[in-house]
């Protein structure tokens, strides 16, 4: 018997064995990786009675392998993406009301203010530097809208209540 046919015959034997241990794909995969180190590292090894404990060797050795891969990667307690539960990336209802009553106050008490002040928190909220606002107002020094800017703030703060929230 020639070495290709003995590694045919070899080979189912491989399989049927691998199978019986692990998936029919693994132990596909597992099959081609023996004869794979059969053919490029044992080529001189051409007897059947020399081949076989040599093969089933070899797939030990890749069987022991898969599963300390599988085990390193968590494979064997992974649970189904399916079954796991979404979860909500927005705000609470609760948090979403609170924010919007605030937001609401916010604005009622910003019409109480002065224009200046409204001028002022309109480009602030626009993005505007406070050398922009500046300009934007006419004054000469920018200390002028830093003094603004803090008074309207301790304002609103007190019309609010002294507190944010």
């Amino acid at each position: 018997m020639d070495r290709d046919q003995i590694l045919i015959t070899l080979r189912e034997r491989i399989l049927a064995f691998a199978t019986s241990r692990l998936s029919r794909d693994q132990a596909e995969d597992l099959t081609q990786d023996v004869l794979a180190v059969l053919h490029a590292k044992y080529p001189q090894v051409t007897e059947l009675v020399e081949l076989v404990p040599l093969a089933f060797q070899v797939l030990r050795f890749k069987m022991l392998d898969a599963h300390r891969k599988a085990l390193r990667r968590g494979e064997y307690n992974q649970e189904s993406v399916e079954e796991m539960p979404l979860t909500d990336t927005g705000d609470d209802p609760m948090v979403q009301l609170d924010q919007k009553q605030r937001v609401d106050r916010l604005l009622t008490t910003i019409t109480q203010l002065g224009e200046r002040c409204r001028e002022l928190f309109t480009w602030k909220l626009e993005g505007k530097s406070f050398p922009e606002i500046q300009q934007l107002m006419g004054q000469t020094s920018i200390n002028t809208i830093y003094t603004w800017d803090l008074r309207c703030r301790k304002q609103l703060l007190g019309l609010m209540g002294g507190s944010w929230e």
